[in-house]
């Protein structure tokens, strides 16, 4: 039964309320009713009558083709969730003594991810006497930062959770992809 769920409208004998304040197929509104009477009138209609607005005082009903009301439900939710763009978190783990090689083409990976539109991660992990040395990880940090600021920003300063500082950069609102732009076609 569809009115069994939280979300969904009662329609026709799942009306609990004596009165209701009915509106026809077409939108106009007819005033109060007795339920037992709109029941009837939208079964005339060979259609449905559903309550819009269980809350008000009396509750407004409208009588409707449910089946068809329920399709087109569907349908948007699933336009809507066509159209969402999921942000994925990606991670990108580096070392304190990082090769310049290294950072580079992890760096160009953290810029492509943001440029995508996902939130990066960037983890410096510190083996034993690395932990005494923790500015070198905050350096790398922020070289990342100073690399990526075109095209995502950081959500707060680098952070310690046992033995990684972590750094969360976010897309940048409304940027592309910047490397094109840098280089127009007629100066090459």
């Amino acid at each position: 039964m569809p009115g069994n769920e939280e979300n969904t409208p009662r329609i026709n004998n799942e009306i609990t309320s004596s009165q209701v304040l009915l509106v026809d197929e077409n939108g106009v509104k007819v005033g109060i009713t007795g339920t037992i009477e709109a029941i009837r009138m939208a079964q005339e209609q060979s259609l449905d009558l559903v309550e819009v607005a269980p809350l008000a005082q009396p509750p407004v009903c409208r009588i409707m083709d449910y089946g068809k009301y329920r399709y087109q439900l569907q349908k948007k939710e699933k336009d809507a969730r066509k159209k969402q763009k999921v942000q994925e978190l990606k991670e990108i783990k580096m070392r304190p003594k990082i090769d310049d090689h290294d950072f580079d083409f992890k760096t160009k990976a953290v810029r492509q991810f943001l440029e995508k539109g996902h939130r990066v991660k960037v983890s410096v992990f510190f083996r034993g006497r690395e932990m005494s040395f923790l500015e070198r990880g905050e350096e790398v940090l922020n070289r990342v930062m100073a690399e990526c600021e075109d095209v995502g920003k950081s959500e707060s300063k680098p952070v310690m959770e046992g033995r990684y500082m972590r750094l969360m950069l976010t897309p940048a609102t409304g940027s592309t992809s910047s490397k094109p732009a840098a280089k127009p076609k007629g100066e090459e």
